[in-house]
């Protein structure tokens, strides 16, 4: 499991606020879980405030005007169009939008429905979509295994957050006690290299790079892969250039990184992990599909929630791409990148208050 609770030294602890509607919130989520008092620490607290913060834009133009509209008067034809229109807004794409309003409306012909029991409904069907790749993976909660050397792949465009992103992810996981080493593989933004050594030093992760001009992105992995199986690393994080499906070059790269991979250490366990932006909503979307065509994709990391009115993204991937969301994204600190939690997702993006 990955230790959410215990900050490193180098990291500022989170401080106790008020007990605001957001702390009050985060708790009655962290209890609906099974979480006993005494079992909350203030890092999850801020969390889940970010997280609600974060889709507060989703959820603006989304619950409050739907239950502004109800009250809770039963559901009808026409709110389910409203509804409609407000998922697709959302970004939630039109497959899960379909999807989530033929349930309604088939409840509908079954019985009478109030607005708060059509808002629970709803919570229950988004929920079931973005669950349904996470179970066909058979793996409900990404981490590494011990015993073997996990190489997890960084894809995705430029600009999306790739190299912070593996930043908090080796940060979440030498803070849980995996052996961790980064592989400054994206050899063609120079920056990103600089980037990486900041992050690998707040996390106390030390990375692997190459700093000649021009170096070969597979030398570098081949290199890091050496330096784990001496050091017995349990999880290798490896940094790769933003690139477009269309760019065959860069595309040939990753696969010859993948083949370095597989004949060094073929019994690695390998995730090919897609980095979106939320912000991007439906381009986030068209780079999943593109990427899963070419890239062979494990999972997807979403990324820079923070604020967006887009963060119904999440579900579109999940339904019209199949790929499982891995880990989630709400805010800049080395702390705000979470392994993903469908229950905690939903109810902040469709919290009423």
């Amino acid at each position: 499991m990955f230790d959410i609770s215990e900050p490193s030294k180098t990291v500022t602890e989170s401080q106790l606020g008020e007990f605001d509607d957001n702390f009050t919130w985060s708790a009655m989520i962290l209890a609906a879980q099974g979480k006993k008092i005494n079992q909350i620490s203030i890092d999850e607290i801020d969390w889940l405030t970010k997280l609600r913060r974060g889709l507060e834009e989703t959820r603006k133009g989304f619950v409050t005007e739907l239950l502004d509209k109800l009250g809770d008067d039963p559901l009808t034809p026409e709110s389910l169009d409203d509804l409609e229109t407000l998922l697709i807004r959302a970004d939630v794409g039109i497959n899960s939008t379909d999807k989530v309003i033929s349930s309604l409306r088939k409840k509908l012909n079954e019985e009478v429905v109030g607005g708060e029991a059509g808002i629970k409904f709803l919570k229950k069907e988004l929920k079931s979509i973005i669950d349904k790749p996470i179970k066909n993976s058979g793996t409900d909660l990404l981490v590494p295994q011990k015993g073997k050397l996990n190489v997890w792949l960084l894809v995705g465009v430029n600009g999306v957050g790739k190299t912070t992103t593996l930043g908090k992810l080796a940060y979440l996981s030498s803070n849980s006690n995996f052996k961790t080493l980064i592989a400054a593989a994206d050899t063609f933004r120079a920056a990103a290299v600089e980037q990486l050594k900041v992050w690998g030093e707040r996390s106390n992760v030390e990375v692997i790079s190459n700093q000649s001009k021009n170096a070969d992105p597979a030398a570098v992995v081949f290199d890091a892969i050496n330096s784990a199986q001496k050091r017995k690393v349990d999880l290798l994080l490896v940094d790769t250039a933003g690139r477009l499906q269309t760019k065959n070059n860069l595309m040939d790269e990753l696969a010859k990184i993948k083949k370095i991979i597989d004949k060094k250490v073929p019994d690695a366990i390998v995730e090919s992990l897609l980095v979106l932006d939320a912000s991007q909503g439906q381009n986030g979307l068209k780079q999943a599909k593109s990427f899963a065509k070419s890239a062979n994709l494990s999972g997807a990391i979403i990324t820079k929630l923070d604020g967006t009115s887009r963060g119904g993204v999440s579900l579109a991937v999940s339904e019209e791409v199949n790929l499982p969301i891995r880990f989630i994204g709400a805010g800049e600190g080395i702390k705000d990148l979470r392994p993903f939690n469908s229950y905690e997702f939903v109810e902040a993006m469709l919290a009423d208050k």
